[in-house]
């Protein structure tokens, strides 16, 4: 996922939660200033013992919509919430987990693989034969798949091995194609990274958009304006705009620090893969015979 296309699509979830509540408070506004207007033209036209007597009223009256009819914390807007906007809520909060699990198994993954390649391609750039590594005494030298390939390429072509540069071609289509599956084994998961670090915050932004629909509605319904019962809706649907970016944000970090990670081990392999290559190259010259 590019850095341009995350940046524009938090750009968009930005710009859409500022022109709600503008909304919001703008109508808000307007209301207050036509019931102010229609109270001053009744003031008007009211006897001064009936202002007086309504001014005093108004003062003994406790101000209404001071206190917000619903539970802003986390969770009283998630429990609050349309089924719709729960069910967003709740996959993005699965897709964080699935972010960290991936995470946590493949820093571990990818530190144990890194670990065995340094360790065998040492192994094998200190040997100056085939035999030496075989009688090393560092049992996950003796064990490189990369050379026990190349082994066993050079018992079937036993017969050949006159033909020094066919010889090597084999092996070296045989070390290709075991770099290659190493490569694909190394970067399971990382696809699930990006496609939550791409998908999430749309997925936030769909339960943000429906969430504010259902706010309208009770708006409509309601036949008020009063932003202490306009915020509560639409508070809940920001919600999972937030859970959105928690999910997708950590998502790109990490698939792009394994990125860097298993091109670090692919370089890795194809060194690995080298010093096989001369090993056996060596071994083709001074005529070896199985």
């Amino acid at each position: 996922m590019s850095p341009c296309f995350a940046r524009r699509s938090l750009s968009l979830l930005l710009v859409l939660a500022a022109t709600m509540v503008s909304a919001a408070l703008y109508a808000q506004s307007e209301t207050t200033d036509a019931i102010d207007s229609l109270t001053a033209e009744q003031t008007a036209q009211m006897p001064d013992e009936q202002v007086e007597s309504s001014a005093q009223n108004t003062i003994n009256t406790p101000p209404q919509g001071t206190t917000l009819p619903h539970d802003l914390s986390p969770k009283g807007m998630f429990l609050q919430a349309d089924w719709v906007v729960k069910s967003v809520m709740i996959l993005l909060a699965l897709a964080s987990l699935l972010t960290w699990t991936i995470f946590v198994a493949k820093s571990r993954e990818l530190r144990a693989l890194m670990v065995l390649q340094k360790n065998q391609l040492t192994g094998i750039l200190n040997a100056a034969s085939l035999q030496e590594v075989k009688t090393s005494a560092d049992a996950r030298v003796t064990e490189s798949e990369l050379l026990a390939a190349a082994e066993h390429e050079l018992k079937l072509s036993e017969n050949a091995l006159q033909d020094h540069a066919a010889v090597k071609e084999r092996v070296l289509s045989r070390l290709e194609r075991i770099e290659a599956a190493s490569a694909r084994h190394a970067s399971i998961g990382i696809s699930v990274l990006a496609s939550i670090g791409s998908t999430a915050p749309f997925v936030g932004l769909f339960g943000t958009v429906w969430g504010i629909m259902n706010s309208f509605i009770g708006i409509s319904k309601a036949q008020t304006t009063n932003l202490a019962i306009v915020a509560p809706g639409i508070a809940e649907a920001l919600l999972a705009t937030a859970l959105g970016l928690v999910a997708a944000i950590p998502a790109v970090v990490i698939y792009n620090h394994f990125a860097r990670k298993i091109a670090s081990y692919k370089a890795l392999l194809g060194d690995h893969s080298a010093a096989v290559q001369r090993l056996i190259s060596r071994e083709l010259s001074r005529g070896y015979a199985g």
